[in-house]
């Protein structure tokens, strides 16, 4: 998996392509902690992101959790119908803030 960060404004947008699973999930979650402390609001562009596992949701909570800590919103976008469904059934789609 490939994670880009680029800045727009007051927001990261960081996006991920290709598979988020065991093997890449720390990859994404080492990002977290140095991203929350310094930046207004984070934005997790999925539009390339082609599968997740229960590792890469361990790392959406994970994700979602520090931002709340710190006040930052994080905001997923470009989300697939095959992720989607995933969050779906999951209930992430409740406890993650997901944007068409």
């Amino acid at each position: 998996m490939n994670i880009t960060k680029k800045q727009e404004n007051d927001v990261l947008v960081i996006t991920l392509d290709g598979k988020l699973d065991t093997s890449t999930a720390p990859t994404l979650q080492a990002c977290f902690p140095d991203v929350f402390d310094h930046m207004g609001k984070v934005q997790l562009d999925l539009t390339n992101l082609q599968y997740v596992s229960s590792a890469g949701l361990r790392v959406f909570l994970i994700g979602a959790k520090q931002a709340e800590a710190k006040g930052i919103p994080l905001v997923l976008t470009g989300v697939s119908e095959s992720v989607f469904e995933v969050f779906k059934m999951t209930g992430f789609d409740k406890i993650l803030t997901i944007v068409s």
